[in-house]
């Protein structure tokens, strides 16, 4: 048995990917398994936010069981995609051990470009950047997304061979709509990776200008983003 947990910020390739590891016969996918105890503890202005409490489980302790609980005859996988943000500074960690941690990193300015334009305040913490600091020092893989989408064949293919899971085409392919096991944010959030049905090509162009009020924000994302790329996956 192998759990996987594929830490990033928001607005990355995360919900993609988790599509391509979900239609594997031998894996089952939990969609950010943090994130109703995140908002029932932060409160903060999510879209849904109610519903997404209301689905729950709105206590850490809780989440972190089901996200270590057996899996079902027949699975061998359990791949948890996280959001690196859900890790609140007094969370306990020690859990985290009992998983194969990767890191899934893309340019911040194309995270905040996506990001607001469904929540239009965000800070540093909301798109994860300082978690991501501290989980790469946990995580074995380090992938950037913009490298990822240049060779999904190969780097999956990679992936799997550094987390000891054999490798399975039919993670390149998936048939487009929505998921049961998506969470209940999934109409405020996954529009495009519901109508796709495979990794898409790199960005083409660079990163549009952002609004002057985010300068901060991107100076500092963007310095810590070209910090942890050094050290990231290449085939």
């Amino acid at each position: 048995m192998t759990r996987i947990a594929m830490w990033s910020g928001p607005r990355n390739l995360s919900t993609a990917m988790m599509r391509s590891w979900e239609n594997r016969a031998d894996t089952a996918v939990m969609d950010e398994p943090l994130y109703a105890a995140y908002l029932a503890t932060t409160r903060l202005d999510h879209p849904g936010l109610d519903e997404i409490v209301a689905a729950g489980p709105t206590s850490f302790e809780d989440a972190i069981s089901a996200c270590l609980a057996p899996l079902a005859d027949g699975i061998a996988v359990s791949y948890q995609k996280h959001m690196a943000h859900h890790l609140l500074p007094d969370m306990d960690r020690s859990w985290l051990d009992s998983f194969r941690n990767v890191l899934l990193l893309r340019d911040p300015r194309r995270v905040l470009m996506s990001y607001t334009k469904v929540r239009e305040s965000v800070t540093l913490d909301d798109i994860g950047v300082p978690q991501q600091v501290e989980l790469a020092q946990r995580c074995e893989l380090v992938v950037d997304s913009d490298d990822f989408l240049t060779d999904p064949v190969g780097y999956q293919r990679e992936i799997c061979r550094r987390l000891d899971v054999p490798f399975d085409s039919a993670m390149l392919t998936w048939p487009a709509g929505p998921r049961s096991s998506d969470g209940v944010w999934a109409r405020h959030w996954y529009s495009a990776v519901e109508a796709s049905t495979s990794f898409g090509p790199p960005p083409a162009d660079p990163p549009a200008p952002l609004p002057p009020h985010l300068a901060p924000i991107v100076d500092q994302a963007v310095a810590i983003y070209n910090e942890l790329r050094v050290n990231r996956l290449t085939i």
